[in-house]
C-alpha cells in the first residue's frame, strides 16, 4: 500500500540533467502519491520546476561556484532540518555515500562506487553510463518501485501544431562554449539549412535564448531568404520555449537542453550530434532522428568519455546543409 513520504532528491547538472531525472521523480510519485518531493539542484537549472508539478520544493546548491564546500555544508544542514524519510542522489563521486550518511536520513539511495557505498547506503544501485540517461537515473529506485517511467514528461499548455512547420533552435549553452565544448555546426550551415527548407516549402521558425545571441546574429547575416519567422527573443523562459516547441511539426536543434524538452513533449526531433553520444542522450525511438557526420573518427563519441574539450578538426561536425534537410524531409 502506498505510504506518505517526505523525499529529498539530489541531482546536480544543467537543465538537461534535470529533465533526464524527471522519470525517476514521476515513478516515485506514482509509488508514493502523497509524498512531498524536494529537489536539490544547481541554481542554473531552477526552470525545471516550471515544467512539472511533480516537484514540491527546490533547494539551490551552487556546487560549481567558488564556495562549493560551504554549499555542501548548507545541503547537509537543510537535509537534517527537513526531517526527510528518504534521500536519493545521482552522481558517481565516491564521497556521495558519505554525504548521504551524514544527512542522518534513514533511507539512503545512491550509486555503487565501492565498498563504502554499500556500507553507508540503504541500497547502492549499479551505475551504468552506457545507456539512455533517463534509464541510468531510474536505476536508483529499482528496489523502491515497480513503476518504470521510460521518458521524461513535462506539463505545459500545448499550442496547436503548425502544419508543415520546422522550428530551429541552433544554440548551445554558453558554459559549453566557454569550456570549448563545440557540439553543433557553424551558424553559416544553419543559415543555409533555413534557405533550403524554405525553398522546399517548409514553414521555418528560428528560435533562441540569451546564450544564442552571437549565433543568431551570424545566422541572420548569412541567410538569404526572408520567408521565415524570426522568433529569437520571444521566449523569456523555459516554459515559453516548451510551448513554442509544442507548436512545431518538426524540431531541429543542437545537443542542448531544448532537445530534451522536445523529447518530453513528444515532438518529432532532429538533433545534430558530433562529439557526444546520442545513445546516452536521446531515446532510441522513431520520434528522435539524430543527424551525424559520415566521418570515420575512431574516438567518436569522445566528449566527456575520452576528453573534456573538443578536438580542433571537428570532423564529426562536418555535416552538409543538404544532408540535414534531406534527413528532415525523408524521415
Amino acid at each position: 500500500m502506498p505510504q506518505q513520504k517526505k523525499i529529498l532528491t539530489i541531482n546536480f547538472g544543467g537543465i538537461g540533467d534535470e529533465i533526464f531525472f524527471l522519470p525517476t521523480l514521476i515513478s516515485l510519485k506514482k509509488q508514493f502519491p502523497d509524498s512531498y518531493i524536494t529537489l536539490a539542484l544547481e541554481p542554473r537549472s531552477k526552470g525545471v520546476k516550471d515544467l512539472t508539478d511533480i516537484i514540491d520544493d527546490l533547494i539551490f546548491i551552487d556546487i560549481k561556484g567558488k564556495n562549493k564546500y560551504i554549499e555542501m555544508f548548507k545541503l547537509l544542514a537543510l537535509s537534517r532540518q527537513g526531517k526527510f524519510d528518504m534521500v536519493i542522489s545521482s552522481g558517481g563521486n565516491k564521497l556521495i555515500s558519505i554525504l548521504l550518511f551524514l544527512t542522518g536520513i534513514k533511507e539512503r539511495y545512491g550509486y555503487y562506487t565501492g565498498k563504502l557505498s554499500k556500507l553507508l547506503l540503504t541500497h547502492a544501485a549499479p551505475l551504468n553510463k552506457n545507456q539512455y540517461a533517463c534509464t541510468m537515473y531510474h536505476d536508483l529506485i529499482r528496489t523502491i518501485t515497480n513503476y518504470n517511467t521510460e521518458l521524461p514528461e513535462i506539463k505545459v499548455k500545448k499550442r496547436e501544431v503548425i502544419a508543415n512547420s520546422v522550428l530551429i533552435h541552433p544554440g548551445v549553452s554558453k558554459m559549453s562554449i566557454m569550456k570549448n565544448c563545440i557540439k553543433t555546426v557553424p551558424p553559416k550551415i544553419w543559415a543555409k539549412v533555413i534557405d533550403l527548407l524554405v525553398a522546399e516549402g517548409k514553414k521555418v521558425m528560428l528560435a533562441g535564448g540569451p546564450d544564442d545571441d552571437e549565433c543568431i546574429k551570424e545566422i541572420l547575416e548569412n541567410v538569404r531568404t526572408q520567408n521565415f519567422e524570426n522568433l529569437y527573443g520571444t521566449t523569456k523562459n523555459l516554459k515559453d520555449l516548451a510551448q513554442l516547441i509544442s507548436s512545431a511539426e518538426k524540431f531541429l536543434c543542437s545537443d542542448s537542453a531544448p532537445l530534451h524538452v522536445a523529447v518530453a513533449l513528444g515532438v518529432k526531433t532532429y538533433p545534430i550530434f558530433g562529439p557526444t553520444d546520442d545513445k546516452t542522450l536521446v531515446p532510441q525511438t522513431p520520434q528522435v532522428i539524430p543527424i551525424k557526420a559520415d566521418d570515420k573518427c575512431e574516438l567518436k563519441p569522445c566528449l566527456w568519455t575520452k576528453r573534456i574539450t573538443t578536438c580542433k578538426n571537428l570532423d564529426c561536425l562536418k555535416i552538409s546543409p543538404s544532408k540535414i534537410v534531406e534527413t528532415i524531409s525523408k524521415f
